[in-house]
């Protein structure tokens, strides 16, 4: 399920993988750890948007089925007003006098618009439908990017150093240096992750509205990673300065 754009390919198959992977890493890492949880969650989530935003970009046949026919059936009042208007001798120029030609033109013109109107909304019905569907995923999607969040808040890699005495309200902490890297470091990785997945859905459509959730969604998760590389460059920077005994 590879979608090539502008000479570049997002694969939704690879994206699965990786969350797969990843999924696998966090549980040899932290086993039975809420981040091992929400990840595999988040990688559960990536098999159906994969499959979704496949399923999206197929155009509802129900819907142009009943395009189709409207339009038929459009196609066959306007032939069966011109036949009976012409057994009538409405198109005879003796009887072509402005009632008959007022009547007729009021009785095409108010076809025209019923058809016109039906033809619109089924027409748009189905960017309708599958923007509410993706919405709802990218919803989805945001929640995952806050709740990440949430598991990296209080990851506090000065606290790496040691000094003061924790309060009673203060959360455990009992990772090491390299624990709490490669925690900040998944996390990290499944933001951008999530970021990939909601790209999914742009990759199959080009309603605006669409686009626009997706990009909050990449620009949501950007923000949060950059928050997880910031303390990853704090503790990096305390590991550079710690004795080399430490």
């Amino acid at each position: 399920m590879a979608r090539r754009l502008g000479g570049r390919v997002l694969d939704a198959d690879r994206v699965v993988e990786t969350l797969d992977r990843l999924e696998a890493r966090v549980q040899d890492r932290f086993p039975n750890s809420g981040l091992a949880a929400v990840c595999a969650d988040l990688a559960d989530v990536a098999e159906r948007t994969a499959e979704q935003a496949e399923r999206l970009s197929r155009p509802i046949i129900w819907l142009r089925v009943l395009l189709v026919l409207l339009l038929g059936a459009a196609l066959a009042a306007v032939a069966l007003i011109v036949q009976a208007a012409g057994q009538r001798g409405v198109f005879l120029s003796e009887r072509l006098d402005a009632i008959n030609l007022a009547q007729g033109l009021d009785a095409l013109v108010n076809l025209g618009l019923l058809v016109g109107g039906g033809v619109w909304f089924l027409w748009t019905a189905e960017m309708r439908l599958k923007r509410a569907r993706i919405l709802a995923q990218l919803y989805e999607l945001r929640s995952f990017a806050h709740v990440i969040d949430m598991h990296q808040l209080t990851k506090d890699p000065t606290l790496i150093l040691g000094g003061g005495s924790p309060t009673p309200a203060s959360p455990v902490r009992r990772m090491t240096r390299f624990e709490l890297a490669r925690y900040l470091d998944y996390c990290s990785e499944m933001l951008a992750l999530t970021a990939k997945l909601a790209a999914l859905y742009a990759d199959h459509s080009r309603d605006a509205a669409v686009m626009a959730a997706v990009n909050d969604v990449e620009v949501l998760a950007s923000d949060l990673g950059r928050k997880v590389w910031q303390k990853i460059t704090i503790l990096s920077d305390l590991e550079e300065r710690a004795p080399a005994g430490g």
